[in-house]
């Protein structure tokens, strides 16, 4: 299954991050700067994730909610 979503996100052109498993028989490099960043924004979107505005979607338009992402993101960088 992994291995199918690779190759699509490759076809995509899209660059996959994350590293092999130890026990892989031929494990693949993977740009450890790259899995820093995207462990980042992961991060910062489990932290959006506790606010139940953000998590539950209540604006009905992608402008607002636009908006509350970047105001919540925002306050989260000025906080930390």
């Amino acid at each position: 299954m992994t291995a199918i979503f690779v190759r699509w996100l490759e076809e995509q052109g899209g660059i996959v991050v994350f590293p092999s498993h130890i026990t892989a028989k031929h494990p693949k490099k993977t740009d450890w700067h790259t899995y820093k960043e995207r462990h980042l924004v992961e991060n910062l979107f489990l932290k959006l994730k506790n606010n139940r505005r953000f998590a539950t979607r209540h604006e009905k338009k992608a402008l607002y909610f636009h908006a509350v992402v970047c105001l919540t993101c925002c306050s989260l960088v000025w906080l930390l």
